[in-house]
């Protein structure tokens, strides 16, 4: 546990994860933690309708509603439908570390582990694993590519020298990003190091999510927007609720929801 865990103990950002919308034809939940069932009706999006649920780790903001999430996508629990894809802590457990899906869970659903740079599809859709440094040391980030767009999703990690040849390629870089400026925390990445990762794969839009408590109450718009003056890329900071429509990034209409992630 690190100081920014009071960000979901105190809801001062909503912890329910991020949805993208209509990837070819699908939708996705990935990191439903605290509140991703609620936020998901409160936002008009109807978790029934999702396709695939994935985890990318097993710290409690990234996980707690799965469950709940696989029992809407399954018609509760009365249908073998739907995928989950999981690092290996979250669906099988490694040391310390999870499980934290149950077997009866799992068992109407198509489940995956990945580790670093294995891939799979939904679909159309290519989803390749890739490498963080966090303390969950099974901890994945989610990289989903199609013939139209590439959705970038670094999870929690630090900064470290391969990461964005990790996410190169993105039109759309997804990062959790706790704190501002150049303020290091363990295990994550701050403002600076984001400008850096951004340069690295000079994605068409930049997205900061799960921010931390420092960053909240730190102007995280101006953060952004001191990232994008010096990087010259599009940096949005995530806000709860946030639905960002990326048809000017590709040819059809496609939606990504933010249920912001601090931690």
């Amino acid at each position: 546990m690190v100081v920014d865990d009071f960000a979901t103990i105190t809801q001062k950002r909503m912890t329910g994860g991020l949805r993208i919308d209509n990837l070819e034809g699908k939708n996705i939940h990935i990191d439903p933690g605290p509140g991703a069932l609620i936020r998901s009706y409160q936002f008009g999006l109807n978790p029934r309708r999702l396709n695939a649920i994935l985890v990318s780790h097993s710290h409690t903001d990234h996980y707690t509603d799965a469950e709940v999430l696989i029992e809407a996508m399954t018609r509760g629990m009365t249908r073998n439908r739907g995928m989950v894809i999981g690092s290996l802590s979250v669906i099988k457990g490694y040391k310390d570390w999870g499980p934290c899906i149950s077997k009866y869970h799992l068992s109407r659903t198509e489940n995956i582990i990945l580790k670093e740079g294995d891939t799979t599809t939904l679909d159309n859709i290519k989803i390749t694993a890739t490498k963080t440094v966090h303390g969950d040391p099974t901890c994945i980030g989610f990289k989903f590519q199609t013939s139209k767009i590439t959705i970038s999703y670094t999870s929690d990690t630090a900064y470290f020298n391969e990461l964005g040849s990790y996410h190169r390629g993105a039109d759309v870089l997804i990062a959790s990003v706790i704190r501002p400026d150049n303020e290091h925390i363990k295990g994550h990445m701050c403002s600076d190091d984001f400008k850096v990762l951004i340069e690295e794969v000079k994605p068409k839009l930049a997205i900061m999510t799960h921010l931390g408590m420092k960053m909240i109450f730190n102007d995280p718009d101006g953060e952004a927007q001191r990232i994008q003056d010096e990087t010259g890329v599009e940096v949005i900071a995530a806000r709860d609720g946030m639905r960002i429509n990326l048809e000017h990034l590709t040819d059809h209409q496609l939606t990504l929801d933010n249920y912001d992630q601090p931690r």
